[in-house]
């Protein structure tokens, strides 16, 4: 038999007699639970002392702790110089479902009912359960999707409900991508800074309550019906994504909390117990390995323990598909502050039969020493791949500027062909390509149009004089900086976004696009726009405002990628042996010839040809070949000739604006003229 598990059930759990509620504080010498009147968030009608037990765990019940009772905690305890107790302030419970704002700036947990016993009905529709393989990431803001789409009624747009519509539906599955991941929607708030300033926290990495939705996303009707209609409309959000077939990953922020530095507002964990929930240096300072002012410390397993609910609360009672851990490395930090990859959290996420079964996805790095882990996330997880973005980034930008410079590119084919086949120099054969999630793009950083149209940050309207944002961006601006009307750049800035949107969707990984990426939005050069709630970060949907050449080349290399198992496979291969779900992979040079070791390390060589055959397992046998040219003037390349293959159907070339609706066939040897700068993917005819 298994031991008790002692920090089971935290929070409020409610019955038809009222409710009981446990608190974990390590060092507090008194916790009363206040309950408050409907109309009234500073008057107790009820005040009850919770009693501990020897594990740290404060529990009470309360006949007023009904569902939709407001409540909150007040919490005492010694003085020093790691600890901050004060019984004056109510704090918020960290286990609250909901949450209710108090005009002084503090909250409370509005206690709610499991969905289904409030009558929620998730149907029949069950989680899509997209394999890796097959997934394309859709990185998105719930707000900023819908804001100005004119399909959607006014009062849905920017909300839960707004995302859930039919023209949202319709657009999502017609451009072919499988996953949205959704910018944070745990309930946040504006960092201080902010506030003085007169601005808000747009992109939501700022948690202030870990199992509640973001209220300000639901429409107007819900937040007026409070806290349980705003959690209604957010699991009808996710019920309607998959009944689209469409997964829902939410982008969580575990690393810190809304509470800042030690003169940051005291919202909860500070005054619950900030000597365990955070992590300090010897003399009580603040650890901050995440650049917000605070980190949760992972050495202690209370603060694991809210990680580990939070998320199965979410993927069980919501029925959300994965997450995506911002600054994941913190999550690995172990009581000496050192990052493990056998770090106890890490391990028990993968062990818990809902959390592991969800799709895990680390940004893999944080600021502290040794931060930055990219390939060092046990087998399980999926990592943001920096190295892959910032080599197809140089690839076809920063080269490209140094070829119009200096006269030569400065880089071969080598580094861009290992990232291209699934970065196996950086993720384990144990883990294969899959740990690599691709991007070139996120909501951090330059949209894809503005990579091409931006030498330089240009942030002066975010209020810190430029000072913000990353100075290495591997962009290229094309020879004019910014909006111009030259229809030779534009062409040429149009040319370097489909070879990017190339490279990404036909890489061996997991791809994700950033919204709006697929049709050239752009943020005027804001490399950091997370304070602007406004048409800078939303998607516009007027059809002048999108290019629709480089959608419909987005709609086209979505559906390739389906289509092509040898362009997504699950294994690396191995030289000399079969291994299913691989692909075995041929590279050939311009002339059609097996590339040679001075091929590799020439760097004048930017001419190469992919040809990729799958390892048939699940799906039927296919075979690609990829012809990449990366120079400014037009070469004549020899398809190459190999066993079983009989010709090679044209499938898509980045030189045209539109996709091609005429394939044309070509056989082994032909000679064929590969315009500058692009690429072209065929179907290799013919048996295995």
């Amino acid at each position: 038999m298994s031991a008790p598990d002692p920090l089971h059930d935290l929070g409020v759990r409610t019955g038809a007699g009222g409710g009981g509620i446990r608190v974990w504080s390590e060092h507090a010498t008194s916790i009363d639970l206040e309950v408050f009147a409907d109309g009234d968030l500073d008057w107790a009608v009820e005040r009850t002392p919770l009693v501990r037990d020897a594990h740290g765990v404060w529990e009470g019940s309360s006949a007023a702790l009904v569902p939709g009772a407001r409540y909150g905690l007040r919490v005492d305890g010694p003085a020093g110089f790691d600890h901050a107790f004060n019984p004056v302030h109510t704090l918020l419970d960290p286990y609250a479902r909901g949450l209710a704002p108090v005009p002084d700036g503090s909250w409370r947990g509005v206690a709610l009912e499991s969905l289904t016993d409030g009558g929620f009905d998730w149907g029949a529709t069950a989680k899509p359960r997209v394999p890796l393989d097959h997934t394309v990431v859709y990185e998105a803001h719930v707000r900023g999707f819908s804001k100005l789409n004119a399909a959607i009624p006014e009062a849905l747009r920017g909300t839960y409900a707004g995302l859930a519509h039919d023209a949202s539906l319709e657009y999502l599955t017609g451009l072919g991508v499988t996953t949205i991941e959704l910018l944070p929607l745990h309930a946040f708030v504006s960092e201080q800074r902010l506030v003085r300033q007169g601005r808000l926290n747009y992109w939501g990495y700022n948690t202030l309550g870990f199992f509640a939705a973001h209220a300000p996303y639901a429409s107007a009707a819900a937040q007026a019906q409070g806290a349980h209609a705003v959690r209604r409309e957010f699991a009808g959000m996710v019920r309607r994504l998959h009944e689209a077939g469409l997964e829902v990953v939410l982008d969580v922020v575990y690393n810190h909390t809304a509470e800042e530095g030690r003169q940051g507002p005291t919202y909860s964990f500070r005054g619950i117990d900030n000597a365990s929930y955070y992590r300090h240096d010897a003399h009580g300072r603040y650890v901050d390995t995440t650049g917000c002012g605070n980190t949760l410390d992972f050495g202690h397993e209370a603060p694991q323990r809210l990680v580990l609910d939070s998320m199965r609360y979410f993927a069980e009672e919501l029925q959300v598909d994965g997450f995506r851990l911002d600054l994941a490395a913190t999550l690995g930090r172990d009581d000496h502050g050192a990052y493990t990859p056998e770090h106890p959290l890490l391990r028990a996420m993968l062990d818990d039969p809902v959390i592991g079964a969800s799709k895990l996805i680390a940004e893999p790095w944080d600021v502290g020493p040794g931060g930055w882990q990219t390939g060092n996330f046990p087998a399980g997880f999926t990592e943001w791949n920096d190295r892959y973005r910032d080599r197809m980034r140089d690839f076809w930008l920063g080269d490209l500027r140094r070829e119009r410079e200096t006269g030569t590119a400065g880089s071969g084919i080598g580094r861009f062909a290992t990232r291209l086949a699934g970065s196996s120099n950086t993720f384990s054969r144990e883990r294969g390509p899959l740990a690599s999630l691709n991007f070139v793009t996120a909501h951090d950083g330059f949209t894809l149009a503005d990579l091409t149209a931006y030498d330089v940050k240009h942030n002066l309207g975010n209020g810190e004089h430029n000072r913000d944002g990353t100075d290495g961006n591997n962009s290229y601006n094309h020879g004019v900086e910014g909006v111009t009307d030259d229809s030779k750049i534009l062409a040429a800035r149009r040319r370097s976004i489909r070879n990017l949107l190339g490279t990404l969707l036909l890489s061996a990984g997991v791809p994700m696009l950033t919204a709006g990426d697929e049709y050239g939005r752009s943020q005027r050069g804001n490399n950091n726009a997370y304070c602007h709630d406004s048409e800078l970060n939303w998607l516009s949907w007027r059809d002048d405002a999108r290019v629709a050449g480089l959608e419909a080349t987005t709609r086209q290399l979505v559906r390739l990628r389906h289509e092509n198992p040898a362009l997504r496979p699950v294994r690396f291969g191995v030289f000399g042996e079969t291994t299913p779900s691989a692909s075995q992979m041929d590279w050939y040079n311009a002339d059609g010839d097996t590339m040679t070791i001075e091929d590799w390390n020439d760097p004048a060589e930017r001419t190469l040809q992919y040809l990729a055959a799958s390892t048939p397992e699940f799906e039927e046998f296919n075979r690609i070949l990829l012809v990449v040219h990366a120079h400014e003037q037009p070469t004549e390349v020899v398809l190459p000739e190999h066993e079983g293959v009989t010709g090679y159907l044209l499938l898509w070339d980045s030189a045209d604006e539109h996709p091609v609706t005429v394939a044309s066939e070509h056989l082994p040897g032909e000679p064929i003229e590969v315009s500058a700068q692009s690429m072209r993917l065929f179907r290799a005819l013919g048996g295995e």
